[in-house]
């Protein structure tokens, strides 16, 4: 199902999404679309805010680790018990 929009441009506007559209090779509907896709494809998934909370809160943890040296070697362990 399709759904029409109507937004209200000043002439200048209009006259830049013109030829915007026909640079593009395209009308100005598709390329209005094809904006709009753009715009929600590169959004992030997760607000910039949430993923920061997320960050902090990991932060707050402390757990034991190893020196990188010795963990690389205890990955390769593993792979070599297999």
């Amino acid at each position: 199902m399709s759904k029409r929009l109507q937004v209200i441009l000043q002439d200048e506007d209009a006259d830049e999404l013109s030829e915007a559209a026909r640079a593009d090779g395209v009308t100005v509907s598709e390329w209005v679309r094809q904006m709009i896709r753009r715009a929600r494809s590169e959004k992030p998934a997760v607000d910039t805010a949430r993923k920061l909370a997320a960050v902090r809160a990991a932060a707050r943890h402390s757990f034991p680790t190893a020196d990188i040296d010795e963990m690389l070697a205890e990955i390769e362990r593993g792979y070599s018990s297999n």
